[in-house]
This record gives structure tokens, C-alpha cells and sequence, in this order.
């Protein structure tokens, strides 16, 4: 018999890595299912049939609360316009309800902006912008900078633990303004009233950080006088405001002769 004829080209073998990624894909997959199977879906489907639904009251007081609004005069109408009357720069804790420690102040009244330890720093872009937005666009003419007593941030700053990052970073801001206020802290013997009046120090110290923001300088520069920034502290267990008092004279000077961004 004549020889069989030799093809010009043997079959190419298949690739090393594709015959063994067909081999482990589908272990792989079974591994995977049988973990998830095994372990985490009967975990989640347990948890979220034992757990009640967490908003079921929230969204029960959201009806109520809404149709009590909708009785109010000039409703809807009056909340079409965005023109609040401050701008409250406080704490995250939750005990501290802006509108609520205000006095009930309506929806509209309060544009608010809250993180740990009501901190006002100049590399948050977050606070930047709801500082320039509400003086520069909606002309708020007051701000509040708003501690508290039992302020866990405040009281982390004044240990010598780390917190790990990025919470470590954050109140390093109030660990400097320890720092500044050193002697004056370290003459009150007493842990307690130390810490209150770190919490008074901060308020007060936060207040100027506002008055040093170019959106303020160019309003105060444009109108003269607005916005006025207050400080105020709240205590929690008494449900009170105290208001704070900012040297007005030392602190506009050491802006004027530091932070001026406007002739």
C-alpha cells in the first residue's frame, strides 16, 4: 500500500493554561457554591428572617409626622423655596438633633453639616462646600458652630491611644487644639471640668476656623457685617444650650493679620 500521506501541519495541542483552567473553573465554581450554600446564604436567610424589619417604625413615624405636615398652612408651597436662616456646623453624635434642640425649628430653617467633634478644617471639601453653598448662594446670614459635652471625639483626643486611621487623623485637629491651650488646661486639676472646657475651647476655636474660609471673607467683604458666626455648647443631659464667647476683637485681628484674603 502506498504510505499515508503526512499532513503539512500536526493538530495543534490545546494550551496548557486553557486545558487546566477547564479543569479547575468548574471545581472552583462547586467550591465556591458549596461554601456560600453551606455557610453564608442559610446564615443570611436566617438572619433576615429572625431580624424584624429595622425601618418598619421609622417609616410608621414617617406617615404620621408627613400628615401632620400637610396640614400645615401654605403647605406644600412654602417648601418649594430653599432659604434657610442658619447654618449649623455640629457634632455627628446622636444626641444632638439640631432642629430639635432649637426648639422644634420647621423644616427650612436649619441648613445643617455635622462630623466628629464639630471640627471645621480646611482640607474637608465636604464642609467647604456646605460653607460656601450656604453663604455665597442661599445669603445665610448666621452661623452656629455647635459642641457638646460628653463628646466621645473630644475625649479620644484627650487619651494616648491610637484610633487608627482615618479617625486618628480627624482629631488630631483637636489634639492640636490641645497643644495650643496646654497651660490652660493643665491648671484645671480636675479630668471632668479639663474635659468640659477642652469641649468649650474647641467650640470657641472651630468658630474662628469658620471665620478664616474665603466664603465668609468675600461675604463680609460683599454685605459688611453678614455672616455672624456664633459658638454654642449642648449638654445632653440637661438638654440645654449655652452660648459661648468668642473674642471677637482678638480673633478678627488674628485674621485680619494671618488668614486676610480681602483688602
Amino acid at each position: 500500500d502506498p504510505p499515508k500521506k503526512v499532513a503539512d501541519r500536526a493538530e495543534p495541542r490545546p494550551c496548557t493554561m486553557s486545558r487546566l483552567a477547564r479543569t479547575l473553573l468548574p471545581q472552583r465554581r462547586a467550591l465556591s457554591t458549596g461554601f456560600a450554600a453551606k455557610r453564608g446564604a442559610p446564615a443570611l436567610k436566617r438572619h433576615l428572617n429572625a431580624s424584624p424589619d429595622p425601618l418598619a417604625r421609622l417609616m410608621e413615624g414617617n406617615k404620621r409626622w408627613a400628615e401632620q405636615l400637610k396640614k400645615e398652612a401654605g403647605f406644600p408651597d412654602k417648601y418649594k423655596t430653599h432659604k434657610p436662616s442658619y447654618l449649623w456646623i455640629g457634632c455627628a453624635d446622636a444626641r444632638v438633633p439640631p432642629n430639635m434642640i432649637l426648639g422644634g425649628e420647621a423644616p427650612g430653617q436649619v441648613f445643617v453639616h455635622r462630623n466628629v467633634a464639630n471640627l471645621v478644617v480646611s482640607t474637608d471639601a465636604n464642609l467647604m462646600s456646605v460653607i460656601q453653598y450656604g453663604v455665597l448662594a442661599l445669603k445665610i446670614p448666621d452661623i452656629i458652630v455647635c459642641g457638646h459635652y460628653e463628646c466621645g471625639g473630644v475625649k479620644a483626643a484627650m487619651t494616648a491611644n491610637d484610633h487608627a486611621a482615618p479617625l486618628e487623623a480627624w482629631i488630631r485637629n483637636v489634639r492640636d487644639v490641645i497643644r495650643l491651650n496646654k497651660d490652660e488646661l493643665m491648671a484645671i486639676k480636675d479630668e471632668t471640668a479639663r474635659y468640659r472646657k477642652l469641649i468649650d475651647i474647641n467650640t470657641v476655636e472651630q468658630a474662628v476656623n469658620v471665620m478664616k474660609c474665603e466664603a465668609v471673607q468675600k461675604s463680609l467683604k460683599q454685605t459688611g457685617a453678614l455672616p455672624r458666626v456664633h459658638a454654642v455648647v449642648y449638654d445632653p443631659l440637661t438638654g440645654e444650650l449655652k452660648k459661648l464667647e468668642v473674642d471677637s476683637k482678638k480673633s478678627d485681628a488674628a485674621v485680619d493679620a494671618i488668614y486676610k484674603l480681602y483688602a
